[in-house]
């Protein structure tokens, strides 16, 4: 009878140990591994059209994959999920050449083209991270603000580049922690062992890489690789400018891209980026929100940019209208003048922590006459794209491919959603420098691209008028359709440039009189050196375009 007793002794002796071990609270602080390999978080995707409006639909990489075959009952339109958080909508090009869509995943629409291969299937690349590798296997994950069995976690990868999770709901059940990124969409399940955490990454509940994490023992590196600037034009001796950026004279420029008489004259990348990876473009997307208006008008979506907001305005939120909020005109929003008071709720910061951005920028005071005082802020395009989407055939995401991104053939890009799931139009696109360069071409070039007509003559012109000066900025610059003017001195000369401005460093500079397109990314975002690359340009470009 003893040793049954001592057995039993054993194995509960065992269980109030491994109690004792899963106590999240011995887990607080940082932890670190290493991921298997660099492209863990590349995807391909492979679409199968089986016939009769059915398809089977893949992602995978060399460790999972994840297929589902779907339906979709829109012939024009491709639409279907793998589960209820990736979703897949794009369109069959006429010729069958190609198949241009979207994955819905996180708070993006990642653009994505699926070139055919075979006569019924079609491939192309997801990089969820949006690099197309990353430059450390390094990952780190600190839990944090612990009480009893709640808890915060937050992974962080060792390629600075990537813009961090967004983690929310952690949560411990057992000997098991999870957690999930809404930037991404990605889900983190987390293994309590003894000395370590063995962390799954999964994609639709499906396990696509795991690791184990250590205890740190010493402060996290980020960025400790060490990469070459990726030169590939230089038809201007930019060596001054290299200099500074090589001894951080100049602080976190990523990109230098020049165009003249629309031939690249000057490319370079610096910080580990290079001609792949779309960058993030903040507030210059919202120059991108004025050629989707401009296009909008030319097809009769829009009678023209003197339409009434609230004409557009979904009923639900029709009683936020009042006698000064009813006149706002679209092109009130596009010049920046809708009168809201831009330090109360219709700032971005305080609408995108609310639970319904909407409500909360229609409740927010009036207090110039619309069209009067221009003050810079992300209500007004934010307004404008809500009223797009209401005109659009098509979702705007779809529809700003079809339009504008494709007849550029712009494809490697992804798009910020707002909380109901639609194109958030103040912001947030990622766009590689060599599109940002093609974009700013297109307005050099009056609209044209490659002899298609994509944006009026009328409305470019209209675009880089000066309506009126932003009264909340230091220059008090001209602003036009969403777009920034500025002029910059050399010899005694003056240049206009016309910008498409993004917190961080988001550059794209047209200059009409030179033929120049000059665009300049960088990460100094929420600082100021945000407005670095105009110091740049003055001191480092613009002697060299005028010798």
């Amino acid at each position: 009878m003893r040793l049954p007793f001592l057995q039993f002794y054993f194995l509960l002796l065992c269980n109030v140990i491994s109690f004792a071990q899963t106590n999240i609270k011995t887990y607080e602080g940082h932890w670190e591994g290493e991921l298997k390999n660099q492209h863990v978080l590349n995807f391909d995707v492979t679409l199968k059209v089986l016939g009769n409006e059915k398809y089977v639909f893949a992602i995978s990489n060399d460790e999972f994959t994840i297929q589902k075959e779907t339906s979709s009952s829109d012939k024009k339109i491709l639409n279907f999920n793998l589960n209820k958080s990736i979703l897949f909508n794009g369109v069959l090009e006429k010729d069958g050449s190609e198949i241009n869509g979207f994955i819905s995943s996180g708070i993006y629409f990642y653009h994505i083209k699926l070139e055919k291969h075979t006569n019924n299937t079609y491939k192309g690349r997801w990089n969820i991270f949006i690099l197309d590798k990353l430059l450390s296997k390094d990952i780190f994950l600190s839990i944090e603000n612990v009480n009893n069995d709640t808890f915060d976690a937050y992974p962080f990868f060792g390629d600075k580049r990537f813009a961090g999770t967004w983690c929310m709901n952690s949560k411990k059940k057992k000997d098991t922690i999870s957690f999930q990124d809404f930037r991404t969409g990605l889900h983190f399940k987390g293994k309590l062992l003894k000395n370590a955490i063995d962390l799954d990454i999964l994609l639709s509940n499906k396990v696509i890489t795991s690791v184990r994490l250590k205890k740190s023992i010493k402060e996290w590196e980020f960025g400790k690789y060490r990469i070459s600037p990726q030169q590939i034009q230089n038809e201007l001796n930019l060596t001054g400018l290299e200099d500074s950026i090589q001894t951080k004279k100049l602080l976190n420029i990523h990109s230098v891209l020049i165009s003249k008489k629309g031939n690249t004259i000057y490319e370079n990348y610096f910080e580990g980026y290079n001609s792949n990876i779309p960058h993030d473009q903040r507030s210059a997307s919202k120059s991108i929100t004025s050629a989707i208006t401009g296009i909008a008008i030319e097809q009769g979506l829009l009678k023209n940019e003197q339409e009434l907001l609230y004409k557009f305005i979904p009923n639900e939120y029709q009683h936020t209208k009042d006698s000064l909020k009813s006149t706002i005109k679209i092109v009130d929003l596009l010049t920046m003048s809708a009168g809201f008071d831009v330090k109360s709720k219709a700032s971005e910061q305080t609408y995108q922590n609310s639970p319904n951005w909407l409500k909360t920028v229609l409740s927010a005071p009036i207090i110039h006459q619309p069209g009067t005082i221009a003050e810079y802020g992300s209500a007004n395009p934010y307004l404008l794209g809500v009223a797009i989407e209401q005109i659009t055939p098509t979702p705007t995401h779809i529809y700003m491919d079809q339009h504008l991104f494709k007849p550029l053939n712009i494809s490697n890009y992804t798009i910020q959603k707002d909380l109901t799931g639609t194109s958030y139009f103040a912001g947030g696109i990622y766009m590689t420098p060599r599109d940002m360069l093609k974009f700013g071409q297109l307005y050099l070039q009056k609209g044209t691209w490659k002899g298609n007509q994509i944006l009026s003559k009328e409305w470019v012109d209209k675009s880089f008028k000066t309506y009126h000066n932003l009264t909340n900025v230091k220059d008090k610059n001209g602003y036009g359709y969403l777009w920034w003017h500025r002029s910059y001195s050399i010899n005694k000369q003056k240049f206009k440039s016309i910008e498409a401005r993004g917190n961080g460093g988001q550059y794209i500079f047209i200059i009409p009189k030179l033929e120049v397109v000059c665009v300049i990314t960088a990460g100094n975002y929420n600082s100021k050196l945000t407005q670095l690359p105009e110091s740049i340009f003055q001191t480092y470009i613009l002697p060299k375009l005028t010798n």
